[in-house]
C-alpha cells in the first residue's frame, strides 16, 4: 500500500508542478520514447541475469507491493513449532521425533502451524537441524558455524533480484540520454521546418532525459529498497530458529531456549512473553480458531 501512496504523490507532484507550470501535459506522452528506455532496461536485465533470478525478481516485486512480511502469528507458530519440537526430544523416542521431521506434512507438530508448513524452505530448515540434534555427535558450534553458512547464502539468494534490479535501474539515466540522442537526430533531420516544429521535436527528446532519471531515481530505487526490506525480514524466521536451537543444544530448558529466539524479533513485530506462553500451551490457537 505504501508503494502505491508513494507512487501517487511522486507523479501527482510531478506531472501536477508541471501544469502548474502552464507547461502541455500532451508533450509528456511520448510512447516511443518510454518504449526505447523501457525496452533497453528489460533487455540488458534479462541479459544480466539467469531466468531463475528473473522470475524470482517477479515474485519479489509481488511481495514488495503486497509487503509479504512476517507478522507476529508466523514468529508465534515458528516458536510454537521449536517448542513442540524441543519438547518432544526430552520426553520423547528417536522414532516419534524423526516421524515429525520425517513427513512434516504428516506431523501435528508442524500441522499445528500452517504458516511454517507453507513454508518449504523454512519446513526442511528447522527438520534438517533438528534431525542434526537427535545424531547428536554434533556440537553446538559446530552447528552454529553451519547454520550461518547456510542463512548466509540463502541471504545472498534473496537478495539477488534486488541486486539484479538495482543494476538496472542505476542504469536508467544514461539509457534516457540514448533515447535523449536519438531525439535529437530526429530532430536535426528536420533542421529545415519552422521553429516551432523544431522546438516541439527537441522537446519531445529531452522527455528520454527526464523518464530515464524519473525511472531510475522515483521508481527503482524505492522498489528495490521495499524488496530488500521484505526479503530480509523473511529471512529473520531463520534467525528464530538458529537462536532457538543452539540456546536449547547449550542446555537450556526449551521455555528459555524460546525467549533466545524471541530476542532476535524486532520490537515492531516481536510477541508478548504472554503470547508466547499461550502458544505453548496452546500451539495454533488462532488457527484452530479460525
Amino acid at each position: 500500500m505504501n508503494i502505491i501512496i508513494g507512487f501517487v504523490v511522486i507523479f501527482g507532484c510531478v506531472i501536477g508542478g508541471f501544469m502548474a507550470e502552464h507547461g502541455p501535459v500532451d508533450r509528456l506522452v511520448q510512447p516511443y520514447e518510454l518504449l526505447i528506455i523501457g525496452g533497453a532496461g528489460l533487455g540488458t536485465f534479462i541479459m544480466s541475469n539467469s531466468m531463475k533470478v528473473v522470475k524470482d525478481s517477479g515474485k519479489a516485486l509481488s511481495e514488495a507491493f503486497a509487503s509479504k512480511v512476517p507478522k507476529e502469528r508466523n514468529y508465534l507458530d515458528v516458536l510454537g513449532v521449536l517448542y513442540s519440537l524441543m519438547r518432544d526430544l526430552r520426553t520423547k523416542s528417536r522414532n516419534e521425533i524423526e516421524a515429525h521431521i520425517d513427513n512434516p506434512d504428516e506431523s501435528t507438530i508442524f500441522q499445528s502451524a500452517p504458516t511454517v508448513l507453507k513454508n518449504k524452505e523454512l519446513t526442511a530448515f528447522i527438520c534438517d537441524y533438528v534431525r542434526l540434534i537427535i545424531i547428536g555427535n554434533a556440537r553446538s558450534h559446530e552447528i552454529e558455524a553451519l547454520m550461518d553458512e547456510e542463512i548466509e547464502t540463502m541471504l545472498t539468494d534473496k537478495l539477488k533480484p534486488y541486486h539484479a534490479i538495482t543494476a538496472v535501474g542505476d542504469s536508467f539515466p544514461a539509457i534516457g540520454i540514448v533515447a535523449a540522442v536519438l531525439g535529437v537526430i530526429k530532430a536535426l533531420g528536420s533542421i529545415n521546418e519552422s521553429p516551432e516544429v523544431l522546438g516541439e521535436l527537441i522537446g519531445a527528446a529531452l522527455v528520454g532525459t527526464m523518464l530515464g532519471i524519473l525511472l531510475s531515481y522515483c521508481v527503482c530505487n524505492p522498489l528495490c529498497s521495499q524488496i530488500k526490506i521484505v526479503r530480509t525480514k523473511q529471512h529473520r524466521l531463520y534467525i528464530v530458529v538458529k537462536q532457538t536451537l543452539l540456546a536449547y543444544m547449550n542446555g537450556s530448558v526449551p521455555q528459555v531456549a524460546l525467549e533466545y529466539g524471541r530476542k532476535t524479533i524486532s520490537g515492531y513485530e516481536r510477541p508478548s512473553i504472554d503470547a508466547v506462553e499461550q502458544e505453548m500451551m496452546n500451539p495454533g490457537g488462532e488457527n484452530k480458531a479460525a
